[in-house]
């Protein structure tokens, strides 16, 4: 059975409770350790914002008679080195709906008693602040400027509060101290942190929950603590290491500007800047694998719709053709027409919001093969299976998204022509993490394209390698970050 005893800074502060011991510092002093006093836990209420305070002698003198002490000399010293920090406070997660409710060029700020908010909504944020900074009081203030976000925590007395915030202090330190006091699991510290970019909100993300959770605890196994952002956190991405991107990528867009911010402040990238350049346009692609050699079906760039653009397509390819958006990701801008009519009307389309147009050859196959491959080496295959009744792995034609079956295969049973194909693809692009997208028909092969951003999901691209696929990636990213050299 634990004793909990109360220190306050004088007498004018005692309070009175039944269930507690309420004493000043100097009774503390002078009638501590006793003899066979049992377990002791102690809240330690005394100003601790100067340096060998009266505060700042109390924790430190309970934690040598091993009396366990909330807040501790440690948590004394990080609450104070924040005051002159305002950056540092920025480790934490704020839900994007939080940062949202806040006004521009305004703050919200609020006091935390023991983990404890008023504030329905930040009470998970409440308790988080209070694991990494465990004292009796804080407060909590987040702003909002065309510089950015600003989230900063700071250590509050109990003589500075209000009456009224003293009464409702009181309530919750005998909810507290009623039940188990527990320490909160320290995580381990890491040697790097990472963030991971993602969309809580994307209907098809690069990487479904689970597999970020695997991402998350394989991380952890080789040194990392990986947490996720959203792209409101962005301006905080400076107080990371590496930054990996599981959103879907495109080259006018944030995660485009994220990356690129994050290499000039010397994080570790996955995608990189260059490689969504790259793999987010297609006519860059069909350059590339034209100079260079890459297997791919037949395809050429046009800029018009005239009678005379027609006239050449018809020469050049049999309907169905293909037409392609430069960008585009999941089988999205990406049209098949049958006739001369729908050709135009199509290439009218599109030709109204891009200034060049992919035409290319119709190959159909039961199913396209994709090769992961990172930093030049194949990880994982799948065969992704067309949807039923469609001739795409994707279906966006209804109202709600349908895909085709898929099958997961080790690299080794992939015929070789695919895989040399994948890396030769990859090496015109970067030494990332992509996924190629293959058909092979006729004993023939067919770059597809390269995705920057690949699929990897629980219980998919994952279904042979299990967790090592996750260990694969993040042990790149500790390469990198030796290679780094900080």
């Amino acid at each position: 059975m634990h004793k909990t005893i109360v220190v306050v800074d004088t007498h004018d502060l005692i309070f009175e409770n039944d269930h507690l011991s309420i004493i000043t510092f100097e009774q503390y002093l002078a009638d501590y350790p006793k003899r066979n006093e049992p377990k002791t836990r102690l809240i330690n209420l005394c100003d601790t914002e100067h340096y060998l305070s009266r505060g700042y002698y109390c924790s430190l003198l309970a934690e040598a008679r091993q009396h366990k002490v909330l807040p501790s000399v440690s948590t004394i010293n990080d609450l104070r080195d924040l005051s002159n920090d305002t950056s540092a406070g920025l480790q934490f997660a704020v839900p994007a709906e939080l940062i949202s409710s806040v006004p521009q060029d305004e703050s919200i700020e609020f006091l935390v008693f023991m983990g404890w908010v008023g504030h329905e909504p930040w009470k998970k944020l409440a308790k988080q602040l209070f694991e990494k900074y465990p004292a009796p009081i804080l407060h909590f203030s987040l702003s909002k400027d065309s510089n950015g976000v600003l989230l900063q925590v700071k250590r509050h007395s109990f003589i500075n509060l209000s009456k009224a915030d003293q009464v409702l202090f009181l309530e919750r330190l005998n909810v507290f101290t009623e039940r188990v006091w527990r320490t909160p699991t320290a995580r381990k510290k890491q040697r790097w942190d990472m963030a991971i970019l993602v969309n809580p909100n994307e209907e098809q993300p690069p990487s479904d929950k689970d597999a970020i959770k695997l991402f998350i605890k394989a991380a952890a196994k080789v040194g990392i603590h990986a947490e996720t952002i959203t792209a409101e956190q962005g301006s905080q991405i400076s107080q990371y290491d590496a930054l990996f991107i599981r959103e879907t990528t495109a080259i006018d867009h944030h995660t485009y500007r994220l990356a690129r911010k994050a290499e000039r402040e010397g994080l570790v990238v996955i995608d990189d800047s260059a490689s969504i350049l790259r793999c987010c346009n297609k006519v860059f692609l069909h350059d590339a694998f034209s100079y260079n050699g890459v297997p791919a079906p037949k395809t050429h760039v046009v800029i018009g719709d005239s009678e005379q653009d027609l006239d050449h397509i018809e020469s050049s390819f049999s309907y169905p053709i293909v037409l392609k958006m430069p960008e585009g990701s999941f089988s999205k801008g990406v049209f098949k027409v049958k006739t001369r009519e729908e050709l135009k009307l199509k290439l009218q389309e599109l030709l109204v919001d891009t200034a060049l147009v992919l035409v290319q050859e119709y190959l159909y196959t039961d199913y396209d093969w994709r090769i992961g491959v990172l930093n030049g080496r194949a990880i994982y295959a799948c065969r992704y299976h067309m949807v039923r009744d469609h001739w795409q792995i994707y279906n966006h034609g209804n109202q709600k998204s349908e895909s085709g079956g898929f099958e997961t295969l080790p690299t080794f049973e992939v015929p070789k022509s695919v895989l040399d194909a994948a890396l030769k693809a990859c090496a015109m692009i970067g030494r990332g993490l992509y996924g190629v997208d293959i058909k092979h028909k006729d004993n023939q092969v067919y770059v597809i394209e390269v995705n920057d951003n690949p699929s990897i999901d629980h219980e998919v691209e994952d279904l042979y390698l299990g967790n090592e696929l996750y260990m694969l990636i993040m042990q790149e990213f500790v390469s990198r970050l030796e290679q780094r050299g900080r």
